[in-house]
């Protein structure tokens, strides 16, 4: 048995200088002065002592490395030095790939990967995704076939990304990886999605997200302030109404009566206006269709928006426009803002036990499961009849804390 123990490992920090924890037969952990935490092997070949690297953890947990050391030993007692047999596998494992089909290797796959699924995204959101497996995938695992890359090449590559500060970069590169490996283990190119064995690899990211009340009280007095509000009365019924719908910004702004299908309390909102680039379907609950009725017959009977602008019939209100009223009701950015409706949703309509994908679906989130929304052209229809009692439900629910409220 061995002296270390996982909690051992990880909770070996990192120090001025590196140092290690020994396992004892010669297999011991290195923490770098940066974090990184690397088994080693040390043994002695012909009288010579000698160090074989076997693995990074956490990809390679403790157990691992008791057997890849095991393994190395029985190497060593067939008179073979481990050292020297992993690299003329590396070799062997190189000359594979040279060999190996263009169409198998990374840099094809995801090229293959995004021009297929790119073209129902906005030109930034594809332009920077390319960029990123240009930049920090490609020079370095590019020409290798996808089936023989491992968690610790693909770790490698997310560290140098990290190493220049990068952190948040480096987590969308894994996420877009882990797509990529999920398209090639559907188009029988990888056996399967390596980008799994990476997850709590990487440093938290420190992004800081748009600000959104989540809390229960928050949000009740959050909609008494909206139908309080004393400002623009087009303006004061987008905000009604964006609790209700959880729809991107942008998505509400834009809204025309042409996308709405009363009879069927349906709002389509076309694939143009989405940031998937596919169409999307929102629910209108009850309480939806009477914000709506009293906007329809009030305030924008004269034109195709839902939200005209003040200085023109012909366009919607602008981008600020909500964002300033929130201001003016006192909410700051770090408190509030026209997209923290969506994760106001989001977060409760998991606490009340909705279904995380079901929530997912109903956000149009881009990557919700994109070989499916490839094949399947009527995404947007996706599991539609829990979505309209899911939307229902939540309607019911903001009434409901601001009925408490309001007592």
């Amino acid at each position: 048995m061995g002296k270390l123990t996982d909690k051992a490992i990880q909770t070996a920090r990192p120090k001025e200088k590196q140092y290690s924890l020994a396992d004892g037969d010669g297999l011991v952990l290195i923490v770098r002065n940066n974090g990184t935490k690397i088994w080693w092997l040390r043994y002695r070949f012909n009288g010579k002592a000698k160090t074989l690297s076997i693995g990074v953890y956490p990809i390679v947990t403790l157990k691992d490395a008791r057997d890849r050391a095991l393994d190395a030993k029985r190497t060593l007692s067939n008179g073979v030095d481990p050292s020297t047999d992993k690299i003329e596998k590396r070799v062997a494992a190189r000359e594979e790939d040279a060999k190996a089909d263009e169409a198998e290797t990374v840099e094809f796959v995801v090229r293959e990967w995004f021009e297929k699924f790119s073209m129902r995204w906005v030109e930034g959101h594809a332009s920077k995704i390319i960029r990123r497996f240009e930049r920090d995938l490609f020079p370095s695992i590019g020409k290798t076939a996808i089936k023989n890359i491992t968690p610790a090449q693909l770790l490698t590559a997310l560290r140098r990304v990290e190493a220049r500060g990068a952190v948040e970069t480096a987590h969308r590169l894994l996420q877009n990886c882990g797509q990529v490996w999920r398209y090639a283990v559907a188009t029988g190119r990888a056996d399967r999605d390596i980008s799994n064995d990476l997850k709590g690899a990487l440093p938290p990211s420190k992004e800081k997200h748009l600000g959104a009340l989540t809390a229960p009280n928050e949000i009740a007095t959050l909609l008494l302030n909206i139908d309080e509000y004393a400002g623009s009365e087009i303006v004061r019924h987008a905000l009604q109404l964006a609790p209700h719908v959880f729809v991107r910004p942008g998505e509400l702004r834009q809204a025309k009566w042409t996308e709405f299908d009363f009879e069927k309390r349906l709002w389509t909102i076309p694939a143009g206006r989405m940031k998937a680039k596919r169409p999307h379907v929102v629910p209108l609950s009850s309480q939806t269709m009477r914000i709506l009725d009293n906007l329809r017959m009030r305030i924008s009977c004269k034109s195709e928006y839902l939200f005209p602008s003040p200085r023109a019939m012909t366009r919607c209100i602008s981008d600020v426009a909500l964002l300033a009223a929130l201001r003016r009701m006192g909410y700051s950015k770090d408190e509030m803002t026209a997209h923290g409706f969506r994760a106001m949703a989001s977060t409760n309509l998991e606490q009340l036990g909705f279904d995380s994908r079901l929530i997912e679906i109903q956000l149009a989130h881009a990557d919700l499961n994109e070989i499916r929304a490839a094949y399947k052209r009527e995404t947007h229809l996706l599991r539609l009849d829990e979505r309209i009692k899911m939307m229902q439900s939540w309607s019911n629910y903001l009434d409901g804390l601001k009925l408490k409220a309001g007592q």
